[in-house]
């Protein structure tokens, strides 16, 4: 390296100058495989190297499971309110606004109805960059809508669970939604349609008590964690160190919590597949 030597002290290059790599433009993964975000988002949003499946949101499940990605969001324009008046480090009306303004969500989760593979589907799906993805009265609203649309026009229904749990500033109103959204799954069972359960990386706390464990079938994506308290929590309660791999999506199955596991890129084909199981429907390989 003789050839090259710095004859002047002190440069700078004025930031306006850099060429810093684009945020956004590599991914990586936890396991330190880098991989294009183009090439990412053709996959699925799964690493290739070693299968890791990246957290995407509500709008990514929609494109993926809907025929061409198209769907007619509904109930869309809920939202939270502020009953308790609940404040902390910051007024909770306050903090609904700045993750609304965020994120372009109206909260942790939107519902949509379309066809998929020709079939028509009510889709709820859960975004956790909303405050964790956690389970407020409207999440609970909107599941419960969406299921009294799929018995009026008895179609079957798949949630997406991603969720920290129970959100704390809305309390007691927020416990009320794990009753709300499992009675509603009860009229849905009545009515003879299918509904599949999905979790993904995570689904913890008040969403797996209730409408995320309840499916006719509950699948998860691999690796996903999935469980009710935190490991630490679970460790000081027990009082006893915890198995490897606890707490995992292939250890939930292995403990007879889930039925299957499903990549993602086969998440359409499958869904679909358990639908027609479930339903009885003649089954096209």
């Amino acid at each position: 390296m003789a050839w090259f030597k710095r004859k002047k002290k002190g440069i700078q290059t004025p930031t306006e100058e850099k060429k810093d790599v684009p945020k956004g433009l590599w991914y990586k993964s936890p396991t330190g495989k880098v991989i294009d975000s183009d090439q990412l988002e053709k996959n699925f949003y799964v690493s290739p190297e070693d299968g890791y499946h990246v957290r995407i949101g509500s709008q990514e499940y929609f494109e993926i499971i809907f025929d061409e990605g198209n769907f007619k969001e509904l109930y869309k324009n809920l939202a939270s309110k502020d009953p308790l008046n609940f404040e902390d480090t910051k007024k909770y009306t306050s903090r609904l606004k700045d993750v609304q303004k965020k994120t372009g969500l109206k909260d942790a989760i939107r519902t949509a109805v379309g066809e998929s593979k020709g079939k028509k589907l009510v889709v709820c799906a859960m975004d956790f960059k909303f405050i964790g993805g956690s389970m407020g009265s409207v999440v609970g609203e909107k599941i419960a809508r969406s299921i009294e649309y799929a018995i009026r026009n008895s179609m079957p229904i798949v949630i997406i669970s991603k969720s920290g749990g129970a959100r704390m500033m809305e309390a007691g109103l927020s416990l009320m939604q794990l009753a709300k959204t499992s009675a509603k799954l009860s009229q849905l069972s009545k009515a003879k349609l299918p509904y599949i359960s999905l979790c993904t990386d995570p689904t913890t706390g008040g969403t797996t008590a209730s409408f995320a464990m309840l499916g006719d079938i509950n699948i998860a994506e691999p690796g996903a964690l999935i469980g009710f308290a935190g490991p630490r929590v679970v460790r000081d309660t027990t009082g006893k160190d915890l198995p490897e791999g606890f707490q995992t999506a292939e250890f939930v199955k292995e403990h007879g919590f889930l039925d299957f596991i499903v990549e993602r890129k086969q998440l359409k084909d499958k869904i679909n597949l358990y639908i027609d199981l479930i339903m009885n429907n003649e089954i096209r390989v």
